[in-house]
């Protein structure tokens, strides 16, 4: 994006790497306009505060990418009590986009990329037991539970835009197999052997992301990944997510749940309204 000559803000929680990043892009293009902001998106007070700085500094937001993530830590929890994986790659985006959402509003042209995971595959949300306190902690479960909440929030999102006709698309991605630090909470064993072999560069892991914030025919709710073997490398194409995933019942109630939690309240009335007129 840099590269296109868009201004991008890096938000991070550790702001030493979020510089490292920076400069490591304007070595490569000294032209690039990168700056990085502060966000703990395990932390409802650090995106409340990044949000407002953001918003007292720019009148404007093309492409709003949720791309932060944790991946099978220990058992552990975010600042407001959330199970960490849940309350960082779901609950921390969804605020996020809502504290966001007028300048995005305002924004002609924008949109909001939601990053998932093929661990989608293995979600299913127990309403019962959000953070994992009546039940064994499974690492694997509560990451893939993260990863289909950010499907439900891409498709209930997408239904809200539209009824409020606004301008503003959804889309969603994944990176398949892509060589990261992720998954740096875990002894892979095998499949860290085999990562050297079948795991694709983060160039190409990159490509989703990018293909679900510009391509010119998505219409909102599109979601995109590699398509290549079992959708774990390649170029990116429309990827079909599972059928748990596409249930507008559970969709509605995480929504709902989600506002209660996160104390957010997404406002589309007006948006209507204005529309309308």
């Amino acid at each position: 994006m840099a590269n296109k000559n868009a201004e991008v803000i890096i938000a991070v929680r550790n702001l030493d790497k979020g510089n490292a990043a920076a400069a490591k892009i304007v070595t490569q293009n000294k032209n690039a306009d990168v700056k990085v902001m502060k966000l703990d998106l395990a932390d409802l007070a650090s995106v409340r505060s990044f949000a407002e700085e953001f918003k007292g500094k720019y009148s404007r937001l093309d492409r709003l990418i949720n791309n932060a993530g944790v991946m099978i830590p220990p058992y552990s929890k975010t600042a407001d009590g959330f199970e960490l994986q849940f309350g960082t790659n779901h609950l921390g985006h969804f605020a996020l986009t809502e504290r966001l959402l007028d300048v995005l509003d305002k924004t002609e042209g924008s949109r909001i990329v939601n990053v998932s995971s093929n661990a989608h595959r293995f979600g299913n949300i127990d309403f019962d037991d959000l953070s994992w306190e009546k039940r064994g902690y499974r690492r694997w479960r509560a990451y893939g539970d993260s990863k289909i909440a950010n499907l439900y929030f891409t498709s209930e999102l997408s239904k809200k835009l539209r009824e409020a006709r606004s301008g503003t698309l959804v889309t969603s991605a994944h990176p398949g197999w892509t060589a990261t630090d992720l998954a740096r909470h875990t002894d892979l064993g095998m499949a860290g052997i085999l990562s050297r072999f079948l795991a694709q560069d983060i160039s190409m892991g990159a490509l989703p992301t990018l293909r679900a914030a510009y391509d010119t025919d998505s219409k909102g709710g599109e979601f995109y990944g590699p398509g290549g073997f079992i959708g774990i490398w390649g170029y990116p194409v429309e990827a079909e997510p599972n059928n748990l995933s596409k249930n507008a019942a559970i969709a509605q109630r995480l929504w709902e749940v989600s506002e209660e939690l996160t104390g957010v309240k997404f406002e589309f009335d007006k948006k209507a309204l204005a529309a309308n007129k």
